[in-house]
């Protein structure tokens, strides 16, 4: 009921008033996909079989056919986690006074299967960590390093890299907040890291070292009695500045609880069969990933990560799109799928790589759903795949023709590209779209954006309850159709540019 409550207020709101039925329906996939009772779909959770059944459902009504495993909508995808269940960290002061680091909140240890129970030591800051900044004294202690995302400075695996050649036993990871495209969030919905089963997890090849995460925040508590302020390191971290390295007085102090399990999360495949017999080998796949992140630490009270835009309202469009064609092909056949465990790593699109239900050789093209926020009026879409194959030409003849402005990545440096479901088939050489809403810097529409990201992503408040744009919603949606059929019905499929190719 609270989510039906909330689609009426939504569609009360004056702004949004009487939006056209096909975007009342998407609306209200969106809202039962995402409701309370599919418990944020956690890959393998109960929520997530519940949210499988849901789709599944919406796929047969449509009249798709199987195209899973066995005759059946579903692929079943082998996992292996291993999870830090608790955490007791803190520094100790020479004189023996503790100052506690929250777990989560603080600082998060890096899950491995070979993370040590208890973990006690010296401290050393060493700047960056770069290779020319770390040095003997390290060694034996634990490294701290700010963790600059930005180019000139030393980035993830080169500071891993170097503090592990010099000896470190452990290296601690201050964030970049002046990464303001993307600054970092607290806290943690939890500490996990998982794998498909048989392929080793962090720390399955003994000796790896230790990882912490922590937050800017608490930077203050490691180097306490050290004589430096935390405030100017970060200010002069943020300025791209040089950093002094400089040994601490207190002893971080860690006593920490994993736990591994395997299990099976599923994912889903149907097919629209085409009607061109000389096409029939020629799929098209749509792809938008169905789990989310579950329960977790709560924000601002609530521990429930709902994924209403990140995953369910673009699995929404996907069923909605079934739904409209009941049954109708396109010349060429229409894949649609719904993937499983992205949020753990693009796991459930790189398991149907690797385990295809269908001849992945004769996939032409893949149109990936995510990172899609219709926050605000439509008006440019990011393209990733621009300039590398025909499908994105496609992509971008069909927003002229919209009056949608198609604009490259303008914020490479967060590597969005990577961090969703289509990057697996770049990989592999097939071409490749995905979207996201853009905007122009200093505008209402990028405080909007950042304002999302920063309260919303990720956390318990990306719900149904979202101020969204239903008219963006209708015009992202029509555009998805009509790329969709223009994609499935060309003459031609989808090539890899020669200019592109490896």
């Amino acid at each position: 009921m609270r989510h039906l409550l909330l689609i009426t207020a939504l569609l009360a709101t004056p702004a949004l008033a009487k939006p056209d039925a096909d975007t009342r329906a998407w609306l209200a996939r969106t809202a039962e996909l995402s409701s309370d009772a599919m418990e944020g779909r956690d890959a393998g959770s109960p929520g997530h079989a519940r949210a499988i059944s849901l789709v599944e459902g919406w796929f047969k009504k449509a009249r798709l056919q199987p195209a899973g495993s066995g005759g059946t909508f579903r692929q079943t995808v082998p996992l292996h986690e291993v999870t830090v269940t608790a955490a007791a960290m803190q520094v100790v002061a020479p004189d023996g006074s503790a100052a506690p680091l929250k777990f989560l909140h603080d600082i998060t240890p890096r899950p491995a299967t070979d993370l040590p129970a208890t973990l006690s030591g010296a401290m050393r800051f060493a700047g960056y960590c770069s290779k020319a900044e770390v040095g003997p004294e390290l060694n034996g202690k634990l490294a701290i390093c700010y963790g600059s995302r930005r180019a000139g400075r030393a980035q993830a695996g080169e500071r891993l890299a170097a503090v592990t050649a010099a000896g470190a036993v452990a290296l601690l990871t201050i964030d970049d907040a002046a990464f303001s495209v993307e600054p970092p969030r607290w806290p943690d919905a939890y500490a996990r890291s998982v794998a498909h089963e048989g392929v080793a997890l962090p720390g399955d090849v003994p000796g790896g070292l230790p990882q912490f995460r922590v937050n800017g925040a608490a930077l203050a508590r490691l180097i306490a009695g050290s004589g430096r302020l935390a405030a100017a390191i970060l200010t002069d971290a943020g300025l791209h500045r040089d950093l002094e390295g400089f040994d601490m007085p207190g002893r971080f102090e860690a006593k920490l609880t994993t736990a591994q399990r395997r299990f099976t999360s599923e994912q889903l495949i149907g097919l629209l069969p085409g009607t061109d017999k000389a096409k029939a080998s020629e799929p098209l796949l749509l792809g938008a990933h169905i789990d989310g992140y579950g329960f977790g630490e709560p924000v601002n009270g609530d521990g429930l990560y709902n994924g209403t835009l990140d995953d369910a309202g673009y699995v929404a469009l996907l069923a909605q799109l079934a739904e409209r064609r009941r049954g109708k092909g396109f010349a060429r056949p229409v894949l649609f799928a719904a993937w499983t465990a992205e949020e753990k790593g693009l796991l459930g699109a790189r398991w149907w790589l690797q385990h295809p239900t269908v001849p992945k050789e004769q996939v032409v093209g893949v149109i990936n759903l995510d990172q899609l926020r219709p926050l605000f009026p439509l008006k440019a879409l990011t393209l990733h795949g621009l300039g590398q194959h025909t499908l994105a030409d496609m992509a971008k003849q069909v927003a002229d023709s919209l009056k949608i402005e198609i604009r490259p990545d303008r914020e490479p440096e967060r590597n969005l590209i990577r961090r969703v479901d289509s990057w697996p088939f770049m990989e592999a050489g097939i071409p490749a779209v995905n979207f996201i809403f853009a905007y122009n810097p200093r505008t209402e529409e990028e405080r909007i954006y950042r304002d999302w990201y920063q309260r919303r992503y990720h956390r318990p408040q990306d719900d149904i309850g979202t101020p969204m744009d239903l008219d963006a919603a209708r015009d992202f949606n029509r555009f998805f159709y009509t790329l969709v059929e223009t994609a499935a019905n060309a003459a031609e499929k989808p090539v890899v540019k020669a200019a592109a190719k490896p």
